[in-house]
């Protein structure tokens, strides 16, 4: 049987405020006391419960953190640095995986509320953030991960995805590429949608055709149906440049182009991926992609959150927007 802070209490002959006294605030205590019960301890093996205390205090030592996708390279990332930026400040992070379904999301969240977790980071799946609001209003920190919030209600740390879709079709462009495809989806998630409008705002000012091929999901075997897809066509009604959404969707491209041998990389088709996973370097045909700085978002939303918890609704909110890099490789240049 665990032994008790009454176990420690009754052999050191004192109350049980005085040894929480000695735990918590031994400056309280006469020196012969704290001696007494510390010699308790040590005799008894007490080890105290701290999550028993944080809870019965409203607070909790770990954070939660939803990711919009577990098996995206981005991601790992993203938990990296906020792993490492939580155990700085003493911290835990439980992880769940929303898989981009908003219904998985909100199991997560409710799971998360029910550990009473000091404070959330989320990457939504969706524009429905009603329970991120109930929680917030509940007095629980909320920051949005990997997406701008839209209005002052919570702290965000994000990318700027326009400028991120716009770099990646000017770079096609001025590599001579005028039929290009973007590949990515469900349009809901937002950064898709963003990733999407700054692609379109490079297209017509470059004064080039811009095809959207919408996919179920942002992962490499997408990206191989839709490669399977695009080679069928006639080399005519083929686009000669594929901007991708996600690196996973970009490799699935460069892997159907490859295996069947009928599309040459970059020299019938170009593709240009985005997130800047170590995937991307390591491919057949290293691949051309827009880098976002995972670990620093991850790093940077728990100091937002940590920010929040010791001051709550005293503080502003920030919303900090990190700016994308293209880097280019072989995928679109071929004699790098």
């Amino acid at each position: 049987m665990a032994v008790s802070v009454r176990d420690v209490a009754a052999l050191a002959g004192v109350s049980l405020g005085t040894v929480s006294n000695v735990l918590n605030r031994p400056d309280k205590v006469a020196p012969a006391t704290v001696e007494r019960v510390q010699t308790a301890i040590a005799s008894l093996g007490f080890v105290r419960n701290d999550s028993a205390r944080q809870l019965r205090a409203g607070r909790s030592s770990t954070v939660g953190l939803i990711v919009l996708d577990g098996g995206n390279p981005f991601f790992t990332d993203v938990a990296r640095g906020a792993e490492d930026a939580a155990m700085a400040q003493g911290l835990a992070v439980l992880i769940g995986n929303s898989d981009e379904s908003a219904e998985r999301e909100r199991t997560y969240v409710d799971l998360f509320e029910e550990r009473r977790v000091a404070g959330l980071l989320v990457s939504p799946a969706g524009d429905d953030l009603g329970r991120l609001e109930r929680l917030r209003d509940q007095g629980t920190a909320v920051v949005l991960v990997d997406r701008r919030a839209d209005d002052e209600h919570f702290a965000s740390v994000s990318v700027d995805d326009v400028a991120g879709g716009r770099i990646a079709v000017e770079h096609l462009a001025a590599v001579g590429r005028r039929r290009v495809a973007f590949v990515g989806g469900p349009s809901g998630i937002r950064q898709v949608a963003d990733r999407l409008a700054g692609a379109r705002l490079a297209a017509t000012t470059a004064g080039i055709d811009l095809e959207v091929v919408p996919t179920r999901s942002l992962s490499v075997l997408e990206g191989r149906r839709v490669g399977e897809e695009l080679q069928a066509r006639p080399a005519a009604e083929r686009p000669d440049a594929v901007f991708a959404a996600n690196d996973l969707l970009a490799v699935g491209l460069e892997q159907a182009f490859i295996m069947r041998g009928s599309v040459a990389v970059p020299e019938q088709i170009a593709i240009v991926g985005y997130d800047g996973i170590a995937f991307a370097e390591a491919a057949v045909v290293p691949l051309t992609s827009v880098r976002q700085p995972a670990q620093d978002l991850g790093r940077r939303a728990i100091e937002l959150l940590v920010a929040q918890v010791e001051h709550g609704q005293d503080i502003d909110l920030e919303h900090v927007e990190f700016t994308p890099e293209l880097v280019v490789r072989q995928s679109t240049v071929a004699d790098r």
